[in-house]
């Protein structure tokens, strides 16, 4: 038996706290490794408080964005406000790449010239510390999208995994030079940072950039739809399905062969059973259906004519 569809509304305040969540994680860990590196000097603590700190601005501009791409649609933007969710996306790739490669830069220079690391306690301290919380954030961030497609939050998330990684790089690294002296594993330590960094940006654009390119929901969502579209005996075939994702709301258009002898009542009644069959299944939807007289219809749709692909007709 499927699970319900999740409330939208409930869907979004979820998605409210765990922004709120990422944001306080986010200034915490930035405080503490500030005060830290100030005292031990370390370059692999040094690259994960920049890290934080720019998790920090990519946090906040989630916060605001995803607020914004929840706002219903208005006389200027009448298909809503979901991309903004993944204009902040970029925002966090763009920045996740300056701290790589900063980081980077930092960490060369001391793989030259080795620096001791003073206070190598309080460092392997906060290092811990940053690590239970990331932790613990992304878990909370990977239940939220188990009923929730939020690019913004999707994006927030693989950049935590990503300091997640670094920060038990750096605790490897800053551990290294206490137990054994090894200075220069500090400095290798923070430029592995950089690549793990990198690495998550790299997806993140990626993401990011299909939503804001339009890209069709994956294979498995359009193959849904058109299986609960043809549930109804009145529905023939379904052609020119065409969707895309916009933050949090869903856009799907398609054009329905119905039974040309339909009335004008009868063809309404069975688009909107179409409708409502789903939007059970995809509840922050937005649905246009085009009936078409089965074997009658001549090609048109505009700047788009229509077109047959192998996995879009059914019936």
């Amino acid at each position: 038996m499927e699970s319900p569809a999740p409330d939208p509304a409930q869907s979004a305040a979820r998605t409210r706290r765990v922004t709120s969540m990422s944001v306080a994680t986010a200034l915490v860990l930035f405080s503490l490794k500030a005060v830290v590196w100030m005292a031990s000097g370390s370059v692999a603590l040094l690259a994960s408080m920049a890290d934080s700190g720019l998790d920090l601005v990519a946090s906040a501009a989630t916060f605001f964005a995803v607020r914004y791409a929840a706002a219903p649609p208005d006389a200027e933007h009448r298909y809503g406000h979901g991309k903004a969710e993944a204009f902040a996306s970029l925002i966090q790739a763009g920045l996740v790449f300056a701290s790589a490669a900063l980081i980077g830069q930092e960490a060369v220079r001391h793989i030259l010239s080795p620096q001791p690391v003073a206070r190598e306690g309080w460092a392997i301290g906060v290092m811990a510390v940053s690590t239970l919380l990331t932790a613990g954030l992304i878990l909370a961030q990977t239940r939220l999208l188990r009923t929730t497609a939020s690019v913004a939050v999707s994006a927030d998330r693989a950049h935590y995994v990503a300091d997640l990684a670094s920060n038990l790089i750096a605790l490897v690294g800053i551990g290294a030079v206490a137990a054994f002296g090894w200075l220069g594993a500090d400095a290798l330590a923070g430029l592995a940072v950089a690549a793990v960094l990198l690495w998550g940006a790299v997806g993140v654009f990626r993401q990011a950039s299909d939503q804001l390119l339009d890209h069709e929901l994956p294979e498995e969502a359009r193959a849904r739809i058109l299986a609960l579209m043809t549930q109804d005996p009145r529905i023939g075939a379904v052609h020119q399905l065409r969707t895309r994702a916009s933050g949090p709301i869903v856009h799907i258009q398609m054009h329905a062969d119905l039974d040309p002898d339909l009335s004008l009542v009868a063809a309404h009644q069975a688009v909107v059973a179409a409708e409502k069959r789903v939007l059970e299944a995809f509840p922050a939807a937005d649905i246009i259906i085009h009936p078409d007289p089965r074997g009658r219809a001549e090609p048109h749709g505009g700047a788009f004519p229509e077109f047959h692909e192998a996995g879009t007709d059914a019936g």
